[in-house]
């Protein structure tokens, strides 16, 4: 029985750890958790926000990827999306989900996210 989903991997070109580093530390607020050795001599980086994982594996014929996507909560999306945008990501609005208010953006090397937040019901 599937009970969670562990992590999620994108790739990304050797030699962009810098970048990813960059991005997913300084700009979305993740924290780099440290890869097993045996991993670890295989470049990439990990990231951690609370439970959620995102691995970044190092591909050496890298297509970053447009269409599948990890769908990441966030709270006072808002605010989330302004600090994307302050920091030079770009930010799509899609109204297209009911319920949720989201975004869409890339990280440095290409790779399609989301970003969504449940849209609070007042009174019933």
């Amino acid at each position: 029985m599937l009970t969670a989903i562990d992590h999620v991997q994108l790739a990304a070109p050797p030699g962009s750890e810098g970048a990813l580093r960059a991005y997913y530390v300084d700009v979305l607020g993740m924290t780099e958790i440290p890869k097993p050795p045996v991993l670890a001599a295989r470049g990439g980086c990990w990231f951690q926000a609370g439970p959620v994982q995102l691995h970044l594996g190092i591909e050496e014929d890298f297509r970053p990827a447009r269409k599948a996507h990890p769908g990441l909560g966030v709270t006072a999306i808002e605010a989330y999306a302004a600090r994307l945008t302050d920091h030079g990501a770009p930010v799509t609005w899609d109204d297209n989900l009911p319920g949720h208010r989201r975004f869409y953006s890339e990280d440095p090397v290409g790779n399609r996210l989301e970003f969504l937040e449940p849209i609070r019901q007042t009174g019933a």
